[in-house]
């Protein structure tokens, strides 16, 4: 007796699923280059084939790697936070450096990043900021939120600073931080404008000489 037929399932139409690495690292390639080109022209003015196009991927398949426009606008923040932070651990922490050294090679090195790009680019973040906080809850609050990051790593290390008798045991480490970021956001959008570092150094230069100093 001849045992029975088993009926084969159907195969799937269309092309056969990625791998889930294969699709990740896609995803990551479109944000690193999201990052990029947002940087330099915002969210409005980008439009989404110029990152398919620039990285090489269909039109059609910026969908099984993003919900919407938005969805892409919020993982290239995602993204920039995540670079940006681990850009400040690597200054900030720097143990062999006084504290506020560390500041200054924050500074320096982020300097000569614009200086490299012909001053064309900013802070996506402060970029953003402007373009789209007026008008979009949902980047306000995340953007709102890298800020406040930000901040609280520039303050944790002006309290180191203040722990080694760098600054007055009286000074607002908080406050001076949200100082900082507030004038370094002006600065980069001007060196920006002016193609110059000189906005930059004026800041800096402002900020570190107006720093509360232990007295002598």
């Amino acid at each position: 007796m001849e045992p029975p037929v088993t009926a084969l399932s159907p195969r799937p139409r269309g092309r056969p699923p990625r791998p889930a690495a294969a699709r990740d690292g896609t995803r990551a390639r479109l944000v690193r280059r999201g990052i990029e080109v947002l940087t330099e022209k915002g969210f409005a003015s980008t439009g989404i084939d110029e990152i398919l196009r620039r990285e090489g991927v269909p039109k059609g398949s910026f969908y099984h790697y993003f919900a919407s426009k938005d969805d892409f606008g919020a993982a290239v923040i995602d993204g920039y936070a995540d670079y940006f932070a681990a850009k400040l651990d690597r200054w900030l922490l720097e143990a062999d450096r006084a504290p506020l050294d560390r500041l200054r090679d924050f500074v320096a090195d982020a300097r000569a990043g614009m200086a490299r790009h012909g001053f064309r680019r900013g802070c996506l973040i402060g970029n953003l900021g402007q373009e789209m906080g007026a008008t979009h809850d949902d980047f306000r609050r995340r953007l709102a939120a890298v800020f406040a990051d930000w901040q609280a790593r520039v303050a944790a290390c002006l309290e180191a600073a203040k722990a080694a008798g760098e600054l007055a045991p009286e000074a607002d480490c908080d406050r001076l931080a949200a100082f900082f970021w507030i004038g370094w956001e002006g600065a980069i959008l001007r060196a920006k404008l002016v193609r110059s570092a000189r906005p930059v150094d004026l800041f800096a230069d402002t900020f570190f000489a107006g720093l509360p100093r232990q007295s002598t």
